[in-house]
């Protein structure tokens, strides 16, 4: 039986760069789920984050690609949370899909929308356009006044990032602060009850 899912973590809703970074997670349980695990899921996770209009389906190519770029913002965000200078491959390929593709999106008109602005291009440059996109989020993110705000959770196996939004935090969710709380509690009292033997 599957986990309920997390609660997105601070931060996710305003950086799309930290949406796709936390798309894959380990759950206190030890089971890892991964938000991009098919093509399928990696066309829902795009269009759910506006990057692709509803009648997108990604190949296997391009989920990799995306699933590619979530490893280099993870391996840089950990690198930043960590104080240590990032992978310079990692660094080099955010750099990549910065400039891979126009980040402009093309003004659209549908009867039921009236104007609006969507990505039309090709599959592959469609998915391009969308990683230029996040790449731009994850460079403004890592390098603005919130780069310091960026954390990793505490609540070990864990593993999303998230943006602190006071300095004492340190989990991505109250789900994962309450599994530590009980493990502490459930420690101590443990250690009472040898005391008393």
């Amino acid at each position: 039986m599957t986990a309920a899912p997390l609660p997105p973590a601070p931060g996710t809703s305003d950086h799309m760069s930290l949406a796709l970074a936390d798309t894959v997670v380990t759950l206190g349980s030890g089971e890892r789920v991964d938000e991009l695990d098919s093509p399928e899921a990696a066309t829902q996770w795009l269009i759910d984050q506006d990057l692709a209009p509803e009648t997108t389906a990604l190949l296997a190519y391009c989920q990799s690609r995306l699933a590619g770029l979530r490893e280099d913002l993870r391996a840089v965000m950990h690198a930043q949370v960590a104080g240590e200078v990032p992978p310079r491959e990692a660094l080099e390929n955010i750099n990549s899909a910065l400039v891979a593709a126009p980040s402009a999106r093309m003004l659209h008109h549908t009867v039921d929308r009236g104007l609006h602005r969507v990505p039309i291009h090709p599959l592959t440059q469609l998915v391009e356009h969308a990683m230029a996109q996040i790449a731009e989020d994850a460079a403004d993110l890592l390098t603005g006044p919130e780069a310091g705000r960026l954390a990793l959770c505490g609540a070990a196996p864990c593993d999303r990032f998230y943006l602190r939004t006071h300095g004492r935090r340190q989990w991505c969710s109250t789900r994962c602060g309450d599994r530590v709380r009980a493990a502490r509690s459930y420690a101590r009292s443990k250690g009472g009850q040898h005391g008393r033997a």
